[in-house]
């Protein structure tokens, strides 16, 4: 059974920085990437970055490029996503997801493994 953990949410003045993480079990993620989408109240649902899991390369939405850093530990079976210079505007639920590279761009047609959510709140 595939697992996907988010911890380090929380409450955050703006312009902080915050990391998450995301514990992945259950499965090898060769082909695969993990990444991380958010929603913020009576928004959408936006996608934030990704890794693949072998690679390591990164791919990052427009609103976090030069502010977020995704990262990956293969031996720990972790994502992280480091944020920094937090805006009010960041405030949403994280989500970390996991699905196979080349299904990545079509993501907001679903993905095949969530995890439950961690909630980031900045203040402004």
């Amino acid at each position: 059974q595939v697992q996907l953990v988010e911890s380090g949410g929380g409450l955050v003045q703006a312009g902080g920085s915050l990391r998450l993480s995301c514990a992945a079990s259950g499965r090898t993620f060769s082909s695969y990437a993990l990444g991380w989408l958010r929603q913020a109240p009576g928004k959408e649902r936006e996608f934030v970055a990704r890794i693949n899991w072998n690679s390591g390369i990164p791919y990052y939405g427009d609103s976090v490029k030069g502010r977020f850093t995704i990262s990956r530990d293969n031996a720990k079976n972790m994502v992280y996503l480091q944020r920094n210079s937090l805006k009010p505007e960041d405030t949403a639920v994280y989500y970390c997801a996991a699905e196979r590279r080349w299904k990545w761009t079509t993501w907001s047609q679903g993905l095949e493994y969530w995890g439950q959510g961690t909630q980031v709140t900045v203040s402004s």
